[in-house]
Formats: C-alpha cells, structure tokens, sequence
C-alpha cells in the first residue's frame, strides 16, 4: 500500500529532451503555407520535450505527453514515433498507440514537407523524409530519454493569468457566440496559463514543468525565413536556462510550453492595421479596401522591422516572466495531484457522416472534411492572396471563378453541400484521395488522466469557446460519472496527433471567418469531439478498459510525392577552402553590439547536426576556449547563402547580437560544416574560427 503523502500520492515521473531540427535550408516552412518561404537559415534549434506519468504499481498504467516544436501533431509522425519505440524492444513495450500523445506548439516557423496528407504538402513541393526523420527520431530519443529518468515523484498544479501575451484575431466570429456565455469570462481570449510541476521524491528536486496557455506561433512573420521555435520556443528557452542556476531545479530541467485553445488568438497584441493607411482593418472581414493582403497584425515590437524577432522574444518573455513568477510562489497556490490511478484512452473516429446527439437530444451530423472559400482569405497573422476574404458565407459569395476552380478538382455532391453549410467549398478535400487523401477524415479521440487532472488531445485548433465548452463539458462528465475524488481540473493540447485544422463553435462557424472555413467536418464539429469525449469518460475510471481501435487513419510516409531537390555537391570559392573566413570581425566590441564573421560555407542539409550546433562562440577562460553560445541560443543567428548554382559554392554569416548580460571577455566565433564532394558525394566534416575579438 502506498502511503499518501502531505503533497499528494507518488507517481513514476520522468522528463526528457532532444533535438529534432529539420533541414534549415532549400526548404519550404510550415504554417502559413506561403510558397516563397524557404528556409535560409537557423535562430534556434528545435525540440521534442517528452512527459511521463505512470503508476507506480503498474508499469503499464502510464502516458507520454509530447511537446514538439512543430506546427502540429501529425499521423505520420506518430506512426513514425511508435514504430521507433517498438523497435527499441521490449523494455518500452509499454508505450503504444492508446498511450502517446503528440502535440505540437504550433510554431510557424520550422522546416515542413514532414506531414501526411497531400494539401499542407502542396506548398512544400512534397514530402521530405530528412525532415520527417528529424523529428522522428528526436522524438523518440527525448521519449527515451525521459523514460531512463523514470522514478518517484509527486505532481501539482496551478494557474495563472497572462493577460497581455495574445489577443483574438477572430473577435468579430467570437462575439457571434451567446452574450450570457460570453459574460461568464473575463476575456475573449483564455489567459490562464496552467502548470503541472514535477518533483522528484529521492531529493525533493524539481525535474520540470509541463505548461498549457494559449497563443498562435506566428510572432516571427511571414517573410522570416529562420527557423525558431517561435514564441514558445522562446519561453521554454527562458526558462530551461534560468533553471540551470536554480537550487529547486534538477540538472536536465525539463519546461514545455504545450498549445492549448489556440485558434482565434494571436500574438500579434498591438492589434491589425492598414499597412498603406495606417488605418484599423475592417473589424467583420480583416480587409483594407476589400483586400486581406495589407491587413497585418502587429507584435509589441512591430516598429523595429525585423521580421517579427523582437515581438517573438517579448511574447516568449511575458508568458516566461507570469510563468517564473508562478514557479517561485508555487507552493503557496499549488494543488496536489492526488490518487494514484493513472488512466488513458484512445481511439479513429471517422468524421463522415459521424451522427450524434446534441446535449439537447437533437441528431446532427459531421461531414467529409471539406475547406470554405476564407480558409484562402488567410488571418491578420498571414493575410492570404487574390481575392479571398474572411467572412465568406454562402449567402455572401465573393467571386464566382474560385467555384469553377473549386470544382475542377472534385465537385462537392448536394449532400456535402448542405452538411457543410453555411460554408462555400473551395476545397472538398475530405472527398479527394487521388493521388493520395488529401486530408484526414479519421482523427484520433484521446484523452490522459492522472488524479483528478484530465488532459484532453484535440486533433484540432480550438477556438477560445470551443475549449472553453470542451473542458466544463468533460469536467461535469467526470464528476457525474465519479472518474475522479476529487474536483477535476481538465485541460486541453494541441494541435496532436493528426492535423484536423480548426474547431470552431457552430455560432463562430456560421460567420465563416478563416476558423469556421478551416473547421472541416462542418459546424457541428466541436460538439462532435465533446460528444466523444464526454461519452468515452469512463474509459478513465480506474481499472477500466480500452475502447475499441476503429478505423486506422492511413500513412503515406512511403507514398507521399517529392519533387524537393537534393544537394547536389559543395564546392569552395576560388583559391578557398571550406571554413575559410571570408570577413572577419572586428577587433573590439561594446556589449549590444552585433558581432559578425563570414565563412566558406557548404549545405548544412548535408548534416543536420543533431544535438550538436552549426555555430558557436567561444570565450577564453584561463587560456582554454569554452563554448558559452551555440545554436540553442536566441541571439545566436546561422544565415547560409548560395553563391553560386553551378558551382555549387556558399557561404554562411553567423551573427550575435550580444545581450545584456554578456560577460566582457575575448572571444571567437566557430563555424562547423559538412561539404558534399562531386562525383563521390561523400561528405566531410570541417570546422572555420574567426580571429579573436574583445567584448566589452
């Protein structure tokens, strides 16, 4: 029996991290879709941040939460993650499809062609299996690397508020919802920011923290073409590094900043405006003079023209700084998680034609995935092209050529046409499977439970509402159905485990904003997943079962088209060798100053150097040099350039922007590469170093 301590019962905990940076160069981002964003470079690395809770008891009563800086959950990377850990034997036989989530933090700002449905591939030219590769494996590394740290802790969580790090970019849609609803919340947005901490029992040591709040990963713009974790990328950088000198934290802390009711926010705090003008866009459509495109929101440091670097730390730091805050005073705010069962479900529903009741007993149905006309329209965060505009219902059609367009791909049958409704069909991708599915139809339905805290996945971007209805509707479930002993706390990630784009409220749907265009299976679609989840609670009763599998989505990774090109070959300048400095820099440095060095570069997609770091610098401490920055850091910038084609030369700029808390010293700027020869391709590793240089 185990013994219920004063902070609540024991469970098996474990926290781990790994690199899955992708290929930062010749490859199309993911997340705006935006066909002239290819990567140029690298501002911070990527990473898997892995969760385990398990039963002390009961080695296979546990669950893995995933937070991956990518733009979502994707079924091609979970196939590709549960396979890996198959294949690492019996030891992880415990971790399979009911028990893994994998979440994404929604950055717009990572190297894509990773997913499995044909339509995000578009833009990326296909399918890249070096960058699927990536977060594969480091996916399961950080799984691996949490699952070797397993051992008796205890859990606790708490809220706070964050109220000036997002705001809602579909105001007009959220205002549709009831006014005695919308009377219940302070903001329109959802501010609180949960944290569920890990303690170590052996030393009391915290091993880290796993964070739900809400705000879109679209602080770096459009234009930026170096890959970040965006604003959570950000956070948990912040974080991680102020817990390397703090005595309550473990050595390896572990602090994940997991996506939460994501959908209608966004960073970009300042609010949207006419570039041309100056002028506030058109409140019920983001328009300036009919058009989306020169509609923008702007970030705290919108003024500086960076491409979105400076709002990207300040969102990053105000959701770190109420974060911190949280963490020092825990404590004396803190909930114990408390009874020992660990519980966890997961199931395929296929979303066509999925009939359920309406908590008011009336039948409704969900429909084949199909994308409205404003999904073209794009947000403030990234305006879309032509003439789409969000707001585009059926009874306000914008332009008849995109129907034809539309429909010289598949033509929507009546029956899709009304179940969709009010939404006019661009893309009836639920409909179209040649060469492969476009989109999926089936999504997975899982959900965690350890004590009384209740974790929902959600395939989907929940608007503000929607996980607002979500969470009370799974809350009351379990209370009702005595799931748990205590009051419930549910919280809700994602985008996980496939990508099902957007989940709106019918009210916010039949506006038809880019939200209610991208919610795919029709209006009913957030009361569709609360069905499911509500009526699959017992599933997290202690000692209960699992449901049945369903339908298997399926995958493509083998499938998927590719017209993404690879490295051909590396060649230096004339009369130079790979690492040679090209431009060195200066002698002497203020602190603030950028200091910058140029090298003979070659494809960093030759090695993606996982775990390791394109650049560094170094500092001479007692006639050693010690690396004191490397890729992980923010203001440490990788830019690789091709000179020439046919040549096959390059050259990378590596830049630091010294921060206040620089240390006056001499320094040196590392560059490591990896050239591909002509004609035998193999690839050589090579290393520059710029000359010395004072900061101070």
């Amino acid at each position: 029996m185990i013994a219920r301590a004063t902070t609540g019962d024991q469970y098996l905990l474990g926290v781990g991290k790994a690199d899955i940076t992708g290929p930062v160069v010749e490859l199309n981002f993911m997340g705006y879709a935006s066909l002239g964003q290819i990567g140029t470079g690298l501002r911070q690395r990527l990473y898997s941040r892995t969760f385990i809770i398990g039963s002390v008891t009961n080695p296979k009563d546990r669950f893995v939460y995933l937070v991956i800086d990518t733009a979502m959950g994707d079924t091609a990377i979970r196939y590709g993650i549960l396979q890996g850990l198959a294949n690492l034997g019996s030891g992880y036989s415990m971790y399979n499809q009911s028990n893994v989530a994998v979440t994404g933090t929604h950055q717009h700002s990572g190297p894509g062609a990773w997913l499995n449905y044909l339509l995000p591939q578009v833009t990326s030219l296909g399918f890249s299996k070096q960058s699927y590769q990536a977060i594969v494996d480091g996916s399961v590394l950080s799984i691996q690397r949490a699952h070797q740290s397993l051992a008796p802790g205890t859990l606790s969580y708490a809220d706070t508020n964050i109220t000036d790090a997002n705001i809602n970019r579909s105001l007009y849609a959220y205002l549709q919802n009831p006014a005695e609803e919308r009377a219940k919340y302070d903001a329109t947005v959802d501010t609180t920011l949960t944290m569920l901490r890990f303690k170590r029992a052996s030393d009391g040591l915290n091993t880290g923290v796993l964070c739900w709040h809400s705000v879109h990963g679209t602080s770096m713009l459009e234009n930026n073409t170096h890959v970040t974790g965006d604003n959570k990328g950000v956070s948990s950088y912040l974080f991680e590094e102020a817990m390397k000198s703090d005595q309550s934290a473990a050595p390896g802390f572990v602090a994940a900043f997991s996506q939460s009711s994501v959908g209608d926010t966004s960073p970009n705090v300042l609010g949207t405006w006419c570039d041309a003008t100056g002028a506030q866009c058109d409140f019920e459509h983001s328009t300036c003079g009919g058009t989306t495109q020169d509609c923008h929101g702007h970030g705290p440091e919108y003024q500086k023209l960076d491409l979105g670097v400076a709002s990207c730390y300040e969102i990053g730091r105000r959701v770190y700084a109420g974060a911190k805050t949280l963490y020092d005073n825990f404590d004396s705010q803190a909930t114990a998680i408390t009874d020992p069962s660990v519980r966890f479900y997961h199931f395929f529903n296929d979303m066509q034609w999925y009939s359920f009741p309406l908590p008011n007993g009336t039948v409704v149905q969900t429909c084949p995935a199909a994308m409205g006309r404003s999904f073209a329209g794009g947000t403030t965060d990234g305006p879309g092209a032509f003439d789409f505009v969000q707001g585009d219902n059926s009874s306000m059609a914008q332009n008849p050529f995109w129907t034809v367009v539309s429909d010289l791909l598949t033509t929507p049958t009546q029956e899709q046409v009304d179940c969709q409704y009010p939404k006019p069909i661009l893309l009836d991708v639920g409909q179209m499977h040649e060469p492969y599915d476009w989109t999926p139809n089936i999504v997975d339905i899982q959900s965690f439970r350890v004590g009384q805290l209740i974790m929902i996945i959600s395939p989907s971007e929940a608007t503000t509402m929607t996980g607002r209805r979500w969470k009370a509707a799974v809350a009351e479930a379990a209370t009702s159905k005595s799931i748990v002993t205590s009051t419930p706390k549910v919280v809700l990630g994602g985008p996980a485990n496939t990508y099902a784009h957007y989940a709106t409220t019918p009210e916010e749907y039949n506006v038809q904003r880019y939200e209610g265009a991208s919610t795919l299976y029709g209006q009913w679609e957030s009361y569709a997943y609360i069905h499911l989840s509500t009526s699959s609670i017992g599933y997290l009763a202690a000692g209960a079962g699992q449901p049945a599998q369903g339908t298997l989505p399926p995958n493509n990774v083998n499938n998927s088209l590719s017209f993404i090109a690879g490295v051909v070959y590396d060649n230096p300048h004339l009369f130079t060798s790979f690492g040679d400095v090209l431009t060195q820099p200066k002698a002497s440095y203020s602190i603030g100053d950028v200091v910058s060095a140029s090298f003979v570069g070659a494809n960093p997609r030759n090695n993606l150097r996982l775990e390791g770091t394109f650049a560094a610098v170094q500092q001479q401490v007692n006639g050693n040099w010690t690396t004191v920055r490397d890729d992980h850091d923010w203001h440490l910038e990788y830019t690789w350039v091709r000179d020439d084609g046919l040549l096959g030369s390059s050259h990378v700029v590596i830049s630091w922007e010294t921060e206040s808390y620089t240390t006056a010293g001499t320094y040196r700027i590392v560059y490591n590469g990896d050239a591909k020869a002509p004609i035998t391709g193999k690839i050589s590793a090579f290393t520059g170093t710029s000359s010395t240089f004072t900061v101070s």
